[in-house]
């Protein structure tokens, strides 16, 4: 029965996200067509031909069922502005936002879980005031700002790391997965190897700092509340080493929250790093949904607001499904 919910779940959840993708582009004000193609080409027999070539000469019920027929089929049409398959242009990009994404929350997730643990073990103290300002900090900051010091100190002033780009212009990584650091070692090279990790490292740096933020705070939050535990004093008058209670006994049960706020991170990083990949010229998905709202690229935006929220709620099921994993009394729901 559970099997039957969870399919029940992803089929109305792919319906919602293809009604918010086919809607989205529709909520602009005035008639898509005439919004995309400009005013000073908006000639009716160009408007009618642009309307046909998009599907848009159908009632809405029609394009709708169509939408859904081709988002199942993974066909997007082509993009008004490369000329190339959508799909094939999103199987491109997606690696480097991934590789992206995954460097981000790995660092922002080690270091937010450390400092969660010493702010609620050590409450009230140096730490505790260190790690609550510093996630304070990390949600206030406009990411813009953080990116460009970030850019001035480490790239200009220091010149220790590149400001654009995945690898240096000098290198040429033959494509075999997408993902460059793979690429590079099937490639056997090096040089480019550590040319993509240090073309990383920015951009990564500035991405994770908002879950940073998130993770201590829940962390922290997550242990705090523990700690207050009846078996928790049980296992202290014990004898228990401070270790043990901590990695045995709280950091085991807080792991669920802490898995909910990594698994909301990350899906926010896969899909929110427009202006990160915008300012380091990153060439991933955010950046493209810019560049495609920036050229009125219809087919190219329904498909990027398509596949963000696809990707949040795959990564949102992944999240429950480990969840349960850790804690058993959850199999069953």
């Amino acid at each position: 029965m559970s099997i039957l919910n969870k399919v029940l779940k992803l089929f109305f959840a792919f319906l919602f996200i293809c009604l918010m993708s086919f809607t989205v582009i529709r909520l602009i004000p005035g008639d898509p067509v005439t919004n995309l193609i400009g005013e000073r080409g908006a000639s009716p027999e160009r408007i009618e031909e642009m309307r046909k070539n998009l599907g848009m000469d159908k009632s809405i019920p029609e394009q709708f069922f169509i939408f859904t027929k081709n988002a199942l089929q993974g066909d997007f049409g082509e993009s008004i502005v490369s000329k190339q398959p959508i799909t094939s242009e999103f199987k491109v990009l997606w690696p480097a936002t991934f590789e992206l994404a995954l460097f981000a929350i790995i660092w922002s997730g080690i270091i937010g879980i450390v400092l969660g643990i010493l702010a609620a073990v050590k409450r009230n103290s140096f730490w505790d005031y260190g790690a609550v300002s510093l996630s304070t900090i990390g949600f206030a900051m406009p990411i813009f700002w953080w990116a460009l010091l970030v850019i001035f100190f480490f790239a200009v002033m220091l010149g220790l790391f590149p400001v654009s780009g995945r690898v240096g212009v000098e290198f040429e990584i033959p494509y075999h997965t997408g993902f460059y650091l793979i690429d590079s070692l099937f490639a056997e090279d090096k040089a480019a190897f550590f040319s993509v990790i240090k073309h990383m490292v920015l951009p990564a740096f500035v991405l994770g700092t908002v879950s940073l933020a998130l993770i201590v705070r829940v962390t922290r939050s997550a242990f705090i509340d523990i700690q207050k535990e009846d078996y928790i004093r049980t296992a202290r008058a014990k004898g228990l080493q401070p270790a043990q209670v901590i990695f045995k006994h709280i950091f085991k049960n807080a792991l669920p929250q802490i898995l909910t706020a990594l698994g909301l991170a990350f899906g926010q990083l896969l899909t929110g790093a427009i202006m990160t990949e915008t300012i380091f010229s990153w060439p991933g998905l955010g950046r493209w949904i810019i560049k495609s709202i920036e050229a009125r690229d219809y087919p190219a935006v329904q498909a990027g607001v398509f596949y963000s929220m696809l990707i949040i709620i795959i990564v949102n099921f992944c999240t429950d499904e480990l969840i349960k994993i850790v804690n058993p009394k959850l199999r069953g729901s």
